[in-house]
């Protein structure tokens, strides 16, 4: 399954709904469910606000279900500018909130709760693949 839309905070809701209507189909657990929300809303958002600043380009998100371990694989796409925020040293956790560095602790959420995240860039696009079993 696949959904095109322009990369805006309020299509957040669309893309969550979207992914939502598909684990409903595999009767994905809640805590998982739960993870997933959140990585979206962390990537569309990155999207929304980076990718194609001040212009507004439109993104793609794939979903799939792999078998054997069963598994959720969504892949957001766009033709923003490069950027592979898996790049980013993750935040020192262990630093009060007021010393440590500002960014970097949404992807550092995802790439803790995803079984895996993969970033490339391939024909002018920023390709993001997070996978979690379910």
């Amino acid at each position: 399954m696949e959904l095109t839309l322009p990369a805006t905070i309020e299509n957040v809701e669309k893309v969550t709904n979207f992914v939502n209507e598909e684990l409903e189909k595999i009767k994905c657990p809640p805590k998982a469910k739960a993870e997933i929300d959140i990585a979206i809303d962390e990537l569309f958002s990155n999207i929304a606000n980076y990718a194609y600043n001040p212009e507004i380009g439109k993104a793609t998100v794939k979903f799939e279900v792999q078998d054997n371990p069963q598994a959720v694989i969504i892949t957001f796409m766009d033709n923003g500018k490069p950027f592979d925020p898996l790049l980013k040293a993750d935040p020192n956790i262990k630093l009060a909130v007021e010393e440590r560095d500002i960014g970097g602790l949404g992807i550092f959420m995802v790439k803790k709760s995803m079984d895996s995240v993969e970033y490339e860039y391939k024909d002018n696009h920023n390709i993001l693949k997070i996978k979690k079993h379910i």
